[in-house]
């Protein structure tokens, strides 16, 4: 085999492992519905998808984002690096039990939105003198980020008879 085809297969495969975990990434979160904005005759169309997730370490939050899809051939392939605009929601959902302590800062989901090297994250904190969990979406690449971002805040609330957590109480020093 020479050169050219083993440099190939090469790319190949890395790109088929690429888009793999692009597509396994992008399923974590729950697709709640996707809307048209850019029309393609014989591609696919440009959309805004709207997603929710659970926050994994504080029960009974859950953070609604919306990030654009890319149409197009390139879009539907992986190929085309996804715009870095993202709104966020996050609310109380029922009783918040928080199972640990946590970093300020810290990253409760990850979504690849190029084929290399970008990523959108959404963060929580803790605003411990009003006991409010914050929320920020971000994207990043490896060489420059962007400064868009969107912030969210869920202020603590009693739920029914149970008492509020204080999150300044699993803020880990």
């Amino acid at each position: 085999m020479n050169m050219f085809w083993r440099l190939f297969l090469t790319i190949s495969t890395l790109i088929a492992l690429t888009t793999g975990s692009i597509a396994q990434e992008a399923d974590d979160p729950e697709l709640i519905f996707k809307k048209s904005t850019v029309f393609h005759l014989l591609s696919p169309d440009a959309k805004l998808a709207t997603y929710v997730i659970d926050d994994p370490a504080v029960e009974g939050v859950a953070c609604y984002f919306t990030v654009p899809e890319i149409g197009g051939w390139a879009g539907w392939a992986g190929f085309a690096e996804e715009r870095s605009e993202t709104s966020l929601a996050c609310r109380q959902v029922g009783p918040v039990n928080i199972k640990s302590k946590f970093v300020q800062g810290e990253e409760i989901y990850r979504q690849r939105r190029s084929l290399f090297f970008k990523k959108m994250q959404i963060v929580r904190g803790c605003d411990a003198k009003r006991n409010v969990l914050v929320y920020l979406s971000y994207t990043d690449k490896l060489i420059e980020g962007s400064p868009q971002n969107s912030t969210s805040t869920v202020p603590i609330m009693p739920w029914g008879t149970l008492p509020a957590p204080k999150c300044s109480d699993f803020v880990a020093k």
